[in-house]
């Protein structure tokens, strides 16, 4: 499939949507409640992939870890946008620009970092939970029951992550 979608033939896109379609719906739902932006988001998010199936270096991470990246990000701009985007005629030509400045740029590497070498400290089950929460943006009870958890379960577990992640990142790490 990835050959197929390197070489830009139709049936790469077939497959991807194929096989992997539900993956990506399951991480745009819990991103765009609608369905109807869902729809148009996964269009959106496969036409990503294929414009940039190139950048995919399997030295760097797995496939499913590239294509979900690919997809959570194009869904994250998509909501973006579209809840940004209201009425652009209404915005000043003088207002300064969103874009962080080449410090903040810096300083938000060097912390995404230190938040990576600490996530990779944790069990797999607590990057699990973290991940799901925080990155892919799911809801509790969808978490709870998809793990066979109790709500509460989770909660109290994310609060542990948190609190462990905390110490970490102040250099105190944990036992």
């Amino acid at each position: 499939m990835i050959g197929l979608l390197l070489q830009k033939e139709e049936q790469g896109m077939d497959a991807l949507l194929l096989h992997y379609g539900p993956l990506m719906r399951y991480i745009i739902a819990a991103i765009l409640p609608n369905t109807h932006d869902q729809e148009d988001c996964l269009s959106e998010a496969a036409m990503q992939v294929w414009k940039k199936v190139e950048t995919f270096d399997p030295q760097r991470g797995s496939w499913n870890a590239w294509l979900t990246a690919v997809t959570r990000n194009h869904a994250l701009n998509y909501k973006r946008n579209t809840s940004v985007h209201g009425n652009a005629e209404e915005i000043s030509p003088h207002m300064p620009s969103a874009e962080p400045s080449p410090e903040e740029q810096a300083l938000r590497k060097e912390r995404q970092t230190e938040i990576n070498l600490a996530l990779q400290r944790l069990s797999s089950k607590d990057k699990t939970l973290f991940y799901r929460k925080y990155y892919y943006l799911q809801s509790t009870a969808q978490i709870a029951s998809e793990m066979g958890m109790t709500e509460r379960a989770v909660e109290g577990r994310l609060y542990r992550i948190k609190k462990r992640l905390r110490q970490i990142l102040r250099g105190e790490g944990y036992a």
